[in-house]
């Protein structure tokens, strides 16, 4: 049977995914941020599972980058021992794989673990036992599932070349890139210059966070001057494509990053909470995708966003009416996208991807 058909809620469970942009301390289970707290003494603004969630959810959906990202407090404020962390890790894998997704690139900031002492070294180690104990157990359960870490930098400090460091040291036990967040305007990627110089040398691999908040002059930097492999967000390129006469037109830039398929990791939800979408209709994920760039669908931060992947592309089926094949299309481009090597992204593509949408219409 063919893939051009509407899929049923349970196909999309099913459906074989694909994650480039998900944060590991945006997507914690509220018990668990319950439980770390009373352990550590942490403070917070509920005390029970669902009313936190709740108060999570509101805080994300402000309409502000800025404000968004200051409901991590109390993420990262429980992520600050070894165990902690690995904990967080193992569940993060087992979440997603419970999904459905078959390949993650998880990232998370390791300045951002250092209040009580522990060094950057110790936070990666954790965090990549956390995600092979959790692909573990999730394999023991039937949901096959590889994650890969990517290392973030606060553009707002000035850790780059230290976390960039750390990327060359674990590229070879789980560490596959490298990444710059934090608010967007006022810090520009170039800021961090030294630290992508040094990973290009180093031949290594990352992406840039840029056109969520800030507009293409974000893009424009963070492809041309920093040379970023992927756009975390990217969601700002619709700036640069203009309807004449109901045709779209590209601009330079716009048309720079198709020609090199430069993927866009795409995080509809988030985006509506940013404010950097109106509502999930008028993202332009659906006029990108037409226009054949290199989408890629993703949930940034699941508890914030109080999403999963499956919610993310349900939600695609719904409003764009996206087919089977067009879930199909956005997961290989993942992982055509993706930083492990070429033979192991066509592995997954070709002995679990297809072959899983395939059984969805047998």
């Amino acid at each position: 049977m063919s893939l051009d058909v509407r899929p049923t809620p349970e196909q999309v469970l099913r459906a074989p995914k694909a994650v480039l942009h998900d944060h590991l301390d945006g997507g914690l289970r509220p018990q668990t941020v319950l439980e770390l707290a009373e352990a550590q003494g942490h403070a917070l603004p509920a005390d029970d599972a669902a009313s936190l969630a709740q108060w999570f959810r509101r805080g994300a959906d402000s309409g502000s980058l800025v404000q968004y990202l200051e409901t991590f407090a109390h993420t990262v404020g429980v992520m600050q021992t070894e165990d902690a962390i690995e904990r967080v890790a193992a569940e993060c894998a087992l979440d997603l794989a419970a999904d459905g997704v078959v390949y993650a690139e998880v990232r998370f900031a390791p300045e951002l673990h250092r209040e009580r002492g522990l060094r950057m070294p110790a936070i990666v180690e954790a965090a990549l036992a956390g995600f092979a104990r959790g692909s573990r157990e999730a394999a023991r359960a039937g949901h096959g599932i590889r994650v890969a870490a990517l290392l973030t930098a606060m553009r707002t400090d000035n850790h780059a070349e230290e976390v960039a460091a750390l990327v060359v040291r674990y590229r070879d036990a789980g560490v596959v890139g490298f990444d710059i967040a934090g608010a967007e305007k006022g810090f520009p990627p170039t800021a961090h210059r030294s630290a992508f110089d040094y990973l290009h040398r180093e031949n290594a691999h990352f992406t840039i966070h840029a056109g969520e908040a800030y507009g293409l002059p974000s893009i424009w930097e963070a492809i041309q001057l920093c040379g970023a492999e992927r756009l975390g967000h990217g969601v700002r390129i619709i700036d640069d494509i203009t309807m004449v006469d109901g045709v779209p037109r590209l601009g330079r830039l716009a048309a720079f990053v198709r020609d090199r398929r430069i993927p866009l990791e795409l995080c509809p939800t988030s985006n509506l909470h940013t404010g950097a979408a109106a509502s999930l209709a008028e993202h332009p994920i659906g006029l990108l995708a037409d226009l054949h760039f290199r989408v890629t669908v993703n949930t940034d931060n699941r508890l914030m966003s109080g999403i999963s992947m499956t919610s993310e592309l349900q939600g695609l089926v719904d409003t764009f009416g996206w087919t089977l094949a067009d879930l199909q299309w956005v997961t290989v481009n993942a992982l055509k996208s993706a930083f492990i090597p070429f033979e192991d992204r066509l592995a997954i593509i070709n002995g679990v991807v297809k072959p899983g949408y395939a059984a969805l219409v047998a």
